[in-house]
């Protein structure tokens, strides 16, 4: 019984026929890779700002730089407001962020362990006040450092020391390591560092890209936090001018003048700028 020989000349006429084969899809892929990545780059490339996608702030003191969220932000230049309106000092600041900072990183929120809520996670069953009212961030600040004062020594005594006499937590250790950085956001939120907030926000989805600034209703507001807005020092002035670059996209404001510098809502920017009419004694809201 024979067998059909297997002819060399076969195999490799198959093998080559196999092989370009694969190399016309292999170039064909790259091709195609190689077009949609040129495409994506010249679109790109021509946009102008490019796509950021979500709104951000930054703080930058001689302690460091911090990102934050807007609304870390916002809790942030209310805790400040609140302190400077009970004329308390920086350190009442500084105790009030690191306690915020290990109960809700600083962000307003609606729940917590058992009924602890807001800020500062403080519980109506333990008399700290409605929910709704807890959650008013302004609330909330105001009955902590109500509580800090009556604190005897706080000002010296070590920081987890302090915020556990107002919070009584169950591991009152843990505030501790939040100190450096509620110092450096102090700096900021203060007015002791000019110039140390800097955000960007996007325009909302079929908004204009210059929307009609609501400057009257963040005045009112920051007024609720921070009784007289008058400026009185250069310190009070950058704390008011953090507070409303903070608040800048709930208010729909697209520049913050003070003091011959300029914060405007441009994401190509990434700093306040020189120049603007303002002076020391006012801070405009556009």
């Amino acid at each position: 019984m024979g067998t059909e020989p297997i002819w060399p000349g076969r195999f490799l006429s198959v093998h080559l026929r196999f092989s370009r084969g694969v190399i016309t899809i292999a170039v064909v892929v790259v091709v195609l890779a190689v077009g949609i990545t040129f495409g994506l780059y010249q679109l790109l490339k021509r946009a102008d700002p490019m796509v950021v996608p979500e709104a951000y702030c930054t703080v930058r003191t001689p302690l460091g730089d911090r990102d934050l969220d807007i609304e870390q932000a916002q809790v942030s230049a209310t805790i400040a407001a609140v302190a400077a309106r009970r004329k308390l000092p920086e350190r009442a600041v500084v105790i009030a962020y690191a306690t915020a900072l290990q109960e809700s990183k600083l962000y307003n929120v609606e729940y917590g362990d058992r009924d602890s809520v807001g800020i500062f996670q403080q519980r109506e069953s333990q008399g700290w006040g409605k929910k709704k009212q807890i959650m008013d961030p302004v609330y909330a600040t105001n009955r902590f450092f109500a509580a800090l004062v009556k604190v005897k020594g706080y000002r010296k005594m070590p920081l987890a020391e302090a915020a556990q006499a107002v919070q009584r937590s169950a591991a009152g250790e843990a505030y501790a390591p939040h100190e450096e950085e509620a110092k450096l956001l102090a700096q900021a939120f203060t007015g002791r560092v000019p110039k140390a907030l800097h955000c960007w926000y996007p325009p909302e989805a079929g908004q204009s890209a210059t929307p009609r600034p609501r400057a009257g209703e963040a005045r009112r507001q920051l007024t609720r936090a921070l009784g007289s807005t008058s400026i009185t020092s250069a310190r009070r002035g950058w704390l008011v001018a953090a507070w409303s670059v903070a608040h800048a996209q709930k208010y729909d404001l697209r520049r913050v003048t003070y003091s011959g510098a300029t914060w405007s809502n441009d994401m190509r920017l990434t700093e306040w700028q020189q120049g603007g009419k303002a002076g020391a004694r006012k801070v405009e809201l556009a």
